[in-house]
């Protein structure tokens, strides 16, 4: 973070590189392989990052920016598993990536100030445009993590043989 820019931007920046380099060996099969019925695939994880980069913090980052202490609704991902169930990981990956090129560019134009800005979150309360940033960090993180241990699961872990038998994974 440089002086003056909001916080969480060059994490937030850096996502799409860090997923790149976990899904640099998987093919069709692995991203779209669910290690159990209630759980994520890698492309429905790709196609969730992709829906909320547009239709949940973008759409709050211009109402931060467009109205005074705007009401934000919560997000839940099981609202939208049905768009999730059947996208292609590429096309998701490519349309969170260039979004993300997008906002990112663009919360770097802001001034530090904007990061004062106040909205009331229909659950958490009343936040900071900043505090949303650092969830959004955190969002990412989290589903860095998530493809990560997909990815162990799916790639890695039988052909460790006997080695991969101390390992708890929990895909």
């Amino acid at each position: 973070m440089t002086e003056n820019e909001l916080p969480c931007l060059d994490m937030l920046e850096a996502t799409p590189d860090l997923l790149r380099g976990l899904m640099c060996e998987l093919d069709h099969d692995d991203a779209c392989w669910k290690p159990a019925p209630d759980r994520f695939s890698i492309a429905e994880v790709l196609a969730h990052l992709s829906h909320s980069e547009g239709h949940c913090y973008r759409l709050r980052l211009d109402r931060f920016l467009n109205e005074e202490r705007p009401e934000l609704e919560p997000d839940d991902a099981q609202m939208h598993l049905h768009l999730y169930r059947d996208a292609d990981p590429e096309d998701s990956f490519d349309h969170f990536e260039e979004q993300r090129e997008t906002n990112v560019e663009f919360l770097r134009s802001l001034p530090e100030s904007a990061g004062e800005r106040i909205a009331l979150h229909k659950a958490a309360g009343e936040i900071t445009l900043s505090q949303m940033l650092h969830e959004w960090a955190m969002h990412d993180l989290g589903h860095v993590r998530q493809l990560a241990e997909l990815v162990r699961a799916r790639k890695y872990l039988a052909g460790a043989g006997p080695l991969a038998e101390g390992y708890n994974l929990k895909p």
